[in-house]
């Protein structure tokens, strides 16, 4: 279960990624656009700002998420969806995941159905978190591994769920597409107060530790959560009362056909 409170306590270094992902798609006047992985809805409303004579639609497997994304005073479409169902419709011209194809086990086929299934001449957007190899990620996989949660949580964490920027270039463009990819470092500046949990560990507690939480009963994620904090303290340290949390994020551009009209 998905809680939009949690997720948005850091909307807008959360947000930052998505408007640095929308800056490279250059559609004019779209007919449809889709947002996969919608979330609380309030970056799909964005979409609808930038293109105000478009269809709008906000897709997400989470019906907490679209009952707060509903609530929103945007005209934007919103529905239950879980990404993998997803079918394109041949008026849908952008196509916008950002930080949802890390969940998604063998996203790589759904990416490219996507670019052969969307008309010519589409945009697809899509960034994912590259921070799996971050201290904060170590340590919740060392946490995890130890005998009392192992069992629980094995199955769920995955090191290296996304590709990095190259491989994603290279399978848009053997689909036809024309492809910018990138990846980009923020440096976030999370307030760290003497009576509050440690920042980094009340962030992953919107997206990471989500999966975790729902696995161990009240008392295990307790006992979890309390050693994953010590962790995180050592390994971000407090200084001049913030915590300074690198994040890398990888970003794919990709323009349907583009490639088979150069080529003509």
């Amino acid at each position: 279960m998905w809680d939009p409170t949690a997720y948005l306590r850091y909307g807008d270094e959360r947000s930052r990624p998505f408007h640095d992902l929308l800056a490279r798609v250059a559609a004019d006047r779209p007919r449809t656009v889709v947002d996969l992985g919608c979330g609380p809805g309030t970056l799909t409303a964005v979409l609808a700002a930038r293109w105000p004579d478009s269809r709008i639609v906000g897709l997400d497997s989470s019906p907490e998420m679209i009952d707060r994304a509903t609530a929103l005073d945007t005209p934007v479409s919103f529905g239950v969806t879980d990404v993998r169902d997803w079918r394109t419709d041949p008026e849908t011209d952008v196509v916008v995941c950002n930080a949802v194809l890390q969940w998604v086990p063998g996203h790589q086929e759904l990416l490219t159905r996507w670019a052969t299934d969307l008309p010519a001449g589409a945009w697809l957007a899509v960034q994912v978190p590259g921070n799996f190899d971050a201290p904060s990620h170590r340590a919740l996989r060392e946490v995890a591994g130890r005998p009392p949660w192992q069992a629980e949580l094995h199955p769920l964490l995955r090191e290296a769920p996304v590709a990095g920027p190259v491989d994603y270039a290279r399978l848009l463009a053997a689909a036809g597409c024309a492809v910018d990819a990138w990846e980009t470092t923020y440096v976030h500046l999370l307030p760290a107060r003497p009576d509050a949990d440690h920042p980094v560990l009340t962030w992953m507690e919107g997206t990471a530790l989500r999966p975790v939480r729902a696995a161990l009963p009240a008392a295990g994620w307790s006992a979890f959560r309390a050693e994953l904090a010590v962790r995180l303290v050592e390994a971000y340290p407090v200084r001049q009362g913030q915590v300074y949390f690198p994040f890398r994020r990888i970003f794919f551009v990709a323009r349907t056909g583009a490639r088979a009209q150069e080529n003509s």
